[in-house]
């Protein structure tokens, strides 16, 4: 039987990646210190370890966005989703989808989710830089 991996919060993603000690890796994933584009034949799925996940555990609903997390990006400082300087905000977009890999080649902490559009299917790839990941908590929906 395989065990689940933990669902992670802020804190305990950043003492993931603190505790990581990454080396250079020649593999398909490049340096994707923000988000790329990551087809599943480029996924090094064998030297992959599923270490956590950040999505909401089956049933939970989030008291503020109820049972769908939410779409909202966290970007205080004016980044974009794509710059390999926006914040790592678990409780916001796309971080509340991802799940958390561990590269057994490179000991990089990876964070991947696939994008759904109308007509493709894009997964997506970011390694984890604990000098980036806040604990932004949702905005309350009732203020």
């Amino acid at each position: 039987m395989t065990t689940k991996p933990p669902r992670l919060d802020a804190p305990g993603l950043k003492a993931l990646a603190k505790a990581a000690s990454p080396q250079k890796c020649q593999c398909a994933l490049g340096p994707c210190a923000g988000w790329e584009s990551m087809t599943e034949d480029r996924w090094p799925a064998p030297h992959t370890t599923p270490v956590g996940s950040l999505r909401a555990a089956q049933g939970d609903a989030d008291p503020v966005q109820g049972s769908e997390p939410t779409f909202e990006e966290f970007h205080p400082q004016g980044t974009r989703y794509e710059s390999p300087l926006a914040p790592i905000a678990p409780s916001f977009f796309p971080y509340n989808r991802c799940d958390v890999f561990a590269c057994n080649r490179c000991q990089r902490v990876l964070l991947r989710y696939t994008e759904f559009g109308g007509y493709y299917v894009d997964h997506r790839v970011r390694a984890l830089n604990a000098d980036l990941v806040v604990d932004a908590p949702l905005p309350d929906a009732a203020a």
